[in-house]
């Protein structure tokens, strides 16, 4: 839930709209009915990343790398 206070509210009742986000509401600070601040819930933890979103450096690797491999890449691995 999002909730809109004025500054002049914000400082008179600081420790209680620090409660009200620490349950996950969402405080916007307006100053003369125009939002200046956004106080949320403090997350000390990094985001992480989605699956698959790791960006290489270099070119982009060619979808051949899935191919099998031929007799003379399986000999000079020693698989053959």
């Amino acid at each position: 839930m999002t909730r809109t206070v004025n500054v002049h509210d914000a400082k008179t009742h600081l420790s209680k709209l620090l409660v009200d986000v620490e349950r996950g509401n969402e405080i916007v600070i307006a100053r003369r009915g125009e939002p200046v601040a956004r106080l949320v819930r403090y997350d000390a933890r990094p985001p992480r990343a989605p699956w698959g979103s790791l960006e290489l450096p270099g070119p982009p690797i060619p979808d051949s790398v899935w191919d099998p491999m031929t007799d003379d890449e399986l000999l000079e691995w020693g698989l053959l």
